[in-house]
């Protein structure tokens, strides 16, 4: 399987915040997940692979070709989803299409009014009329629409409902069933990749803290809940986040069989995303 996307050594600083030393890639045929709490260096990353600010050093390479030499030969090939859209608010929905148009040779007019259509979107209403649902679905029927073969995307479920973001993961999976292509896919909305990635990537103030297969991750860890005798100065170290209250405790092992032996009354359960993003943040363990 070869990589759609490879980010070596990328570091961007700015007032307080930088990211640092950013290295991953991403394989084709694969919805990646990019968690993170906001602030983390989500949005500031998918900027600077894209180009929309600048990095202090490393490389970013898609489809094979170095960002920095083949940058208009690359964006022909992406389809980018940002939060806020980046659209002019006076423009009709038809105006601003004939912008972004044009800057794709492999534009496809047909698909866009098939788009538009099934997101029952009017060519001539103004963008400061759409809510935010509605500019999300606009600015993917635009990003798909050139024949993308990589959606980047930046927070597309944000302050969406459960319908629209239901419409959406599933348009995701439409794209996905051609081969050869990819999302990658920023969010902190972690239930949304519990449903539809491949691939989870977890950064945490500038920095990557894994990059794993999702079902191979949430495989690793488990819930444990048991009695507070259960706690001994060994046995809080297999935990890598301790809840406690006067009645037990609950924690988030990723040393089951070690915990199995050590506490064979406890009772376990399987994490979520979100269980597994929150214990590896730092300062996780209470």
């Amino acid at each position: 399987m070869e990589n759609i996307l490879e980010i070596s050594g990328l570091n961007k600083s700015y007032g307080n915040f930088s990211l640092q030393d950013i290295s991953f890639s991403l394989p084709e045929g694969c919805i990646t997940g990019f968690i993170g709490i906001n602030g983390a260096g989500k949005t500031t990353t998918l900027r600077t692979i894209l180009g929309l600010t600048s990095k202090s050093s490393g490389n970013v390479r898609l489809f094979g070709m170095d960002m920095k030499t083949n940058e208009k030969q690359i964006k022909e090939r992406i389809g980018i989803v940002l939060d806020g859209g980046g659209f002019y608010d006076e423009l009709s929905l038809s105006e601003m299409k004939s912008i972004v148009a044009s800057a794709y040779k492999s534009w496809d007019e047909t698909k866009y009014r098939i788009y538009l259509d099934r997101f029952s979107l009017g060519p001539k209403q103004k963008i400061n009329t759409l809510s935010k649902g509605m500019r999300m679905k606009y600015a993917l029927a635009l990003a798909l629409s050139h024949k993308a073969e990589l959606l980047i995307m930046d927070e597309p479920t944000s302050g969406l409902d459960p319908l629209i973001r239901s419409q959406l993961l599933d348009i995701l999976k439409e794209f996905m069933n051609n081969g050869g292509r990819g999302v990658f896919f920023s969010t902190h909305i972690t239930s949304d990749l519990d449903k539809i990635a491949d691939m989870l990537i977890m950064i945490d103030n500038g920095k990557i803290i894994f990059q794993e297969e999702k079902d191979i991750l949430l495989d690793s860890y488990r819930i444990v809940k048991s009695d507070l005798k259960d706690l001994t100065k060994d046995t809080e170290k297999l935990f890598v986040n301790i809840s406690k209250t006067a009645f037990g405790f609950t924690g988030i092992t990723n040393q089951l069989e070690d915990i199995k032996k050590a506490m064979p009354d406890a009772i376990t359960e399987r994490t979520t995303i979100e269980d597994v993003m929150l214990c590896n943040i730092k300062g996780g363990k209470k």
